[in-house]
């Protein structure tokens, strides 16, 4: 197995494609991997040039498989980084799109991929919960699977209008900010973070609320979870104690 190692960003991908395309044994990945006796580490130099070439390709068969591709490099598989080159490889040897063969191993996965990462993406527009900093701007810290920040943004530009607000991926340690105007994504550590006094009372009610019409003799955890898995709750006022 020849391993293409790039940097985790798309030209770094995109290079190692350029690179890997014709090789049989090439397993693309921007993950550290453990070396087995036989196999060979290639670590790969970005090259705007190669990456582009390859853009081009894409572009020129499926004009719709870039955003795939990109959901596919933002999710959190391990093997994210093979998967998106098996699909490209396939893609510009066809020369086609490839999305309606099911059967080849290489679409049915990355599709598969790119499923769970846009239904997150869907979940988190209703699963998001903002609250009020001392500064007056909304904060919602999250730590979902994949690398949706990006792909959130926009949802909650057109939801809140002018009014400034966070997102905070606390797990990458990354956040989506929008002044009112643009918006940008910039690291962000996971120090804390203030709450005015009205969110405070706020996320109060929220919990007396959610605990006065609890019901326990009408739960239905297993429903509940499926509906809103647990790994979210902790970021939720009204599943907090």
């Amino acid at each position: 197995m020849h391993y293409y190692l790039y940097d985790g960003t798309e030209e770094g991908f995109y290079t190692a494609v350029f690179h890997a395309y014709a090789d049989k044994e090439a397993y693309v990945t921007c993950e550290n991997v453990q070396l087995r006796l036989g196999d060979g580490g290639i670590p790969v130099i970005n090259d705007e040039n190669k990456a582009v070439r390859v853009l081009h390709k894409v572009a020129e068969y499926d004009r719709r498989a870039r955003g795939e591709i990109d959901a596919i490099l933002r999710s959190g598989d391990p093997a994210r980084g093979q998967k998106a080159f098996l699909y490209v490889r396939l893609l510009v040897r066809r020369r086609a799109p490839v999305r309606q063969m099911h059967a080849e191993p290489a679409v049915a996965e990355a599709l598969d991929v790119v499923r769970r990462v846009r239904r997150e993406t869907h979940d988190m527009t209703g699963f998001l919960r903002f609250t009020e900093t001392a500064g007056g701007v909304l904060y919602a810290p999250y730590s979902p699977d994949n690398d949706i920040t990006e792909y959130l943004l926009p949802h909650f530009k057109a939801r809140f209008a002018r009014l400034p607000f966070v997102i905070h991926d606390v797990g990458r340690e990354k956040a989506g900010l929008y002044n009112g105007r643009e918006t940008a994504v910039v690291p962000l550590g996971k120090g804390e973070i203030s709450l005015s006094a009205d969110q405070e009372a706020f996320e109060r009610l929220w919990r007396d609320y959610y605990a006065a019409i609890d019901i326990p003799e009408r739960r239905r955890e297993k429903q509940m979870r499926g509906y809103m898995p647990v790994r979210y709750w902790k970021f939720m006022p009204e599943k907090r104690p």
